[in-house]
């Protein structure tokens, strides 16, 4: 090994090296949530928003000084979070049912909430692409029971991952073939998109794996050849760096592939990890939602933004 590692890390191959420093350790911000989910960093106030779903609350950290307060609460069960083009958070709402927008002026606006007049699932993750249009995962956990939504019926009879174009309010399901999809992210250039199936949760030794697609110009996938399958529980959310590498939840910790499909190493965290993004001044800081509790570590790397 070329450098001396902190015990947060564990490489697996020596490509990991080059995005770790040393010296870092992994860092405990704040503890005392039942479920913490979906972060999503901004940039203009310098803060983390998340959620902690069971306790139907949002929580906000601020780089600044360090202090969590309660961003929203009660908060329809939120989930997954992201950052829009223009700096709003759209967020994906288990009770709620629906994809929502937090505006400039704190309202909020529900952005799509059927499909082909039936009520969504509980949507469940969400990323950007830089043409503006939203793609979702819509599985079916927040109506599943009551801890992390309202138990209800699956009016959908499926499960699939969504595009919405918020100019024209058009709803497209650009996939179709998953248990439980759940997080998802692009690649650097938004012509890979990569998304979770965590259906291992409702099928005995289903799907526990990330998924590889091409995205074709008119805004349709091709392809869906697993990428990569998890050794220890299940992956989650997602985010990629500069390099394409992918950050994935796991249940211990983070697991780092490269763009070739290769374990490059892991971030050592000593509770499931849920969801993660990158964040801070430089987006070289991963923030890790990590059960209770919200983490974060320096890499010698950078998260990757929309091109737009």
């Amino acid at each position: 090994m070329g450098i001396g590692l902190s015990a947060s890390f564990e490489v697996w191959d020596a490509r990991f090296e080059k995005l770790i420093f040393g010296n870092v350790h992994v860092e405990k911000l704040w503890t005392g949530c039942r479920w913490a989910e979906g972060p999503a960093w901004f940039a203009a106030g310098r803060y983390l928003v998340w959620s902690d779903i069971p306790n139907d609350r949002m929580l906000r950290w601020d780089e600044t000084d360090g202090s969590v307060s309660v961003f929203r609460q009660p908060a329809m069960n939120t989930n997954g979070h992201t950052v829009d083009l223009q700096g709003r958070l759209v967020s994906c709402e288990h009770r709620g049912r629906c994809v929502s927008r937090t505006e400039h002026d704190g309202s909020r606006s529900v952005l799509v909430s059927h499909f082909e007049g039936k009520r969504l699932n509980s949507p469940n993750d969400v990323v950007v692409k830089s043409d503006g249009t939203i793609w979702f995962s819509d599985p079916s956990y927040g109506i599943d029971s009551e801890y992390e939504g309202d138990a209800a019926p699956n009016e959908q009879g499926a499960q699939r991952v969504y595009r919405l174009d918020p100019a024209s309010g058009a709803l497209r399901a650009v996939a179709s073939d998953f248990v439980q999809p759940n997080g998802l992210a692009f690649s650097p250039d938004e012509s890979l998109l990569y998304i979770v199936d965590t259906g291992a949760t409702h099928v005995p030794n289903g799907p526990h794996h990330v998924r590889r697609f091409g995205v074709n110009a008119d805004g349709t996938l091709s392809g869906g050849e697993v990428f990569a399958t998890c050794g220890a529980g299940l992956f989650d959310g997602l985010r990629i760096d500069v390099k394409g590498n992918l950050w994935l939840s796991a249940g211990d910790g983070v697991h780092c592939h490269a763009p070739d499909g290769t374990l490059l190493g892991k971030i050592r965290i000593p509770e499931t990890v849920a969801n993660v993004c990158f964040g801070g001044a430089k987006l070289n800081r991963l923030f890790i939602c990590g059960t209770t509790s919200l983490y974060a570590v320096y890499l010698n790397t950078r998260g990757a933004r929309p091109r737009g």
